[in-house]
């Protein structure tokens, strides 16, 4: 009984030893690969991939990871006899093998495989501008299981791949990284619009009334931004000139 107990805890001992050098192989492989991107991206591309590189390079660097753990647990569990006789029973069975992947794991490898998809399609791209179910946002990133956008106030939306992939999303930026960006300006109803419209033109805006209601007129001031990361930045800095040509037209 006691060579049994000696012999268990020293399986156990020597299964989180090997869980754990696959953790810290895992990691170490990941920083080699991340360390030759940027390598590689400074002598190649100027310090910086296109996203559509940069987001297959984020796949072959999780599917690196997770395919050492799941190595490193799965020779962790063989070295148990318990485990590595139903482990057998299972292999030899092709039916209750599929059983058990349909039922047990059927999501995650659902996931798994859609995330797959979406990085070698892409029919979205880390650094894109989307729209999906409402939220607009930029991708900030593409993980086997789940895509991470980051809302224009803020929050992250995080969506399981296969849902993703399953749904219609508005790529604003997936042809031309440049992004329109619009602001509104509101005016009295006695207000000159003409006059106002021709004052914002003078930069080549692109200037419109948008609607008329009570409250008094809105116009649509729009240009562009080189990319989703300027376009908050630059609808600032048109709604601040916009409103300073106004004023300082009112008070000459």
């Amino acid at each position: 009984m006691a060579a049994s107990s000696f012999s268990n805890t020293e399986d156990l001992i020597a299964a989180a030893l090997t869980i754990l050098a696959a953790f810290v192989v895992a990691e170490i492989v990941d920083r080699v690969l991340k360390g030759r991107a940027m390598k590689l991206g400074e002598r190649v591309a100027g310090g910086q991939f296109s996203p559509v590189v940069d987001t297959r390079l984020r796949l072959i660097r999780r599917l690196a990871f997770v395919t050492i753990i799941v190595l490193g647990i799965g020779v962790a569990l063989w070295d148990f006899p318990s485990v590595r006789g139903v482990a057998t029973g299972v292999l030899a069975s092709s039916a209750l093998l599929g059983l058990v992947v349909g039922f047990a794991a059927r999501q995650t490898l659902a996931n798994t495989i859609a995330g797959i998809s979406l990085a070698i399609a892409q029919p979205v791209r880390v650094g894109d501008l989307v729209t999906f179910e409402e939220h607009t946002g930029e991708v900030e990133d593409i993980r086997l299981s789940y895509t991470s956008i980051r809302c224009d106030d803020g929050r992250r939306l995080v969506v399981p791949n296969e849902r993703l992939a399953q749904s219609s999303i508005v790529n604003h930026t997936v042809v031309d990284p440049r992004i329109h960006v619009e602001v509104d300006l509101w005016l009295p109803l006695d207000a000159d619009a003409d006059e106002a419209l021709e004052l914002l033109k003078e930069d080549d805006l692109e200037v419109r009334i948008a609607e008329v209601t009570s409250d008094g007129i809105r116009i649509a001031v729009g240009t562009e931004a080189a990319n989703p990361n300027h376009r908050g930045a630059v609808a600032a800095q048109l709604r601040q000139d916009s409103l300073r040509k106004l004023r300082n037209k009112a008070l000459s």
